[in-house]
């Protein structure tokens, strides 16, 4: 039995890849984004401010002993939030327990001005233009086969 074998040269034909690269940016996004974060850290500071005052609130509406370690940490950090507060109403008194209203005061005082703070962030360094830049590569390469 006789085997015969064809060699044929295949010639192909080079290959040609061609690649698009689109790269849209908006020019205005670095200036949102830090008065973005601006406006989080003023929110997040009257936030803490206005969360501390309630827990005060709280600790007092409940006759939390000022002995103790967390009230008087507590109290002795917000008893400046509230000074400017002392002084609009009474303080009711029952069994220990105190109604706080300055605390109620302070609270919805710092919230407005965290608020109004933010809102004046936004207005000064927000940046409500938008534009789109687009670039474009083109590569060509060829690859041969």
């Amino acid at each position: 039995m006789r085997t015969e074998t064809n060699e044929r040269e295949v010639q192909r034909e080079p290959l040609d890849v061609e690649h698009t690269q689109v790269v849209d940016k908006d020019p205005y996004a670095g200036k949102r984004d830090v008065a973005y974060r601006v406006m989080q850290a003023v929110y997040l500071v009257f936030g803490v401010i206005t969360g501390l005052v309630a827990i005060r609130f709280i600790l007092r509406a409940l006759g939390a002993s000022p002995n103790a370690d967390f009230a008087a940490f507590v109290y002795g950090i917000t008893e400046p939030l509230v000074r400017p507060f002392v002084g609009l109403f009474g303080t009711p008194q029952l069994d220990g327990a105190v109604f706080e209203p300055q605390s109620v005061v302070a609270i919805i005082v710092y919230a407005l001005v965290g608020w109004l703070l933010g809102r004046l962030v936004s207005i000064l360094m927000g940046e409500t233009r938008t534009a789109r830049v687009r670039t474009t590569t083109h590569e060509k390469t060829s690859l041969d086969g």
